[in-house]
């Protein structure tokens, strides 16, 4: 269930929508009559949608996330690599067999990076669908694919294609993994970072977490970013999602901190 609900508040949450809505909202008005009020819905649909895609507002919303675990120095030893779905688009890798990557591959390559550096170490591929509907391969089938492809013995790949969110990533991967001290490495997004440690924190699980795939610089000061319209609206999208995400798993007590930190 909250699987479900997570994904229709997102569907209404997200800034895009937000402006549909508020357009939606502005047109009722005008036609009942409330000029004032539909010119309001309008100017605020302007303003949300010019600040998103106008500004750098996104990459200085998600720079705190990314900011809050660095990456670590080398360890001597890693015993296992957890990597968390979210780099590639399942719908088309399962149909036409290959490995359709999206914003977040740097997390395929980061793994792999990992993978050749300790050898011994067993490779946590978890992700399902993550969409409404189930559709398309499970992500930690895609994953796999791609590693057995460049090399990785299949023997070495331990799968989880059943959780569709972060919750269950944690959840069902502490099932697969020894129990003791051994070196767990998690591979995420930088500005996914902090909900993820959260999470399996609370299910007891110690990581070493190794962010990638930034999409801040770091020393963003705000200001207009006419370079990349489409790309600002998908960074403040996926800032606002994570901080709504932080918050919304905190007050249900999924998560000790509202900011996990390092």
């Amino acid at each position: 269930m909250f699987f479900v609900v997570s994904k229709l508040f997102w569907l209404v949450a997200q800034p895009i929508s937000i402006v549909l809505l508020l357009m939606l909202m502005a047109g009722v008005l005008i036609a009942f009559g409330r000029r004032w009020f539909a010119l309001t819905a309008l100017s605020l649909a302007v303003l949300l949608l010019g600040l998103a895609s106008l500004t750098n507002i996104g990459g200085i919303m998600i720079r705190p996330l990314e900011d809050r675990f660095a990456v670590p120095a080398m360890p001597e030893r890693v015993d296992a690599i957890v990597m968390l779905g979210g780099a590639t688009v399942s719908s088309v890798s399962g149909v036409r067999q290959t490995v359709a990557m999206n914003d977040a591959g740097e997390r395929l390559s980061t793994t792999l990076w990992l993978a050749q550096r300790f050898p011994q170490a067993r490779i946590v591929l978890s992700g399902g669908g993550g969409v409404l509907g189930g559709l398309g391969e499970s992500e930690a089938e895609t994953a796999r694919r791609f590693f057995v492809a460049l090399g990785i013995e299949s023997d070495r790949l331990v799968l989880e294609p059943e959780s569709r969110n972060t919750a269950e990533n944690a959840r069902f991967t502490r099932e697969l993994l020894a129990e003791g001290g051994n070196t767990v490495a998690l591979v995420t997004s930088a500005f996914h970072m902090p909900r993820s440690v959260g999470l399996f924190r609370a299910q007891g699980v110690r990581v070493l977490p190794w962010p990638t795939d930034y999409r801040s610089t770091g020393t963003e000061q705000f200001g207009l970013d006419l370079a990349d319209l489409g790309g600002n609206l998908t960074i403040a999208s996926t800032a606002m999602r994570e901080w709504i995400g932080l918050t919304v798993y905190w007050a249900t007590g999924q998560i000790e901190s509202w900011f996990p930190e390092p």
